[in-house]
């Protein structure tokens, strides 16, 4: 960024990947808190079937570790999480996921809102 570069808003994607098919489960939120999460675990929860275990990888952000999320979870057993070492994004294979996103479709994008910024995630 330069100094004269504007902000047009932000989005927050929340993806799971299955790695045997390589499908992306995708919900984009414009915050980034507990209550978005558990949201989008339960998007997960509804379009995986109920015979299917979802082990979940995921890193320590806060979020994802909040005192609400084991409590919200007590009702989905289905959800092991498995969390990546501090600084190991690399272990957890959606990060490829998001790093190919943002080469290829939003690096040097020009967004003049954050609903262009979804409509590109989401395309």
């Amino acid at each position: 960024m330069t100094h004269d570069d504007k902000r047009n808003g932000t989005a927050t994607l929340f993806a799971a990947l299955n790695t045997l098919d390589g499908k992306v489960i995708s919900l984009c939120q414009e915050r980034h808190r507990h209550q978005e999460w558990l949201r989008f675990l339960r998007l997960v929860e509804d379009a995986t079937p109920e015979n299917q275990p979802l082990h979940l990888i995921v890193d320590n952000y806060a979020t994802h570790q909040h005192p609400a999320v084991p409590r919200g979870l007590k009702r989905h057993p289905r959800f092991p999480f498995h969390f990546t070492p501090t600084s190991a994004s690399w272990l957890n294979r959606v990060e490829r996921f998001f790093r190919d996103l943002t080469v290829n479709r939003l690096r040097r994008g020009v967004f003049r809102h954050g609903m262009e910024l979804v409509r590109a995630i989401d395309a």
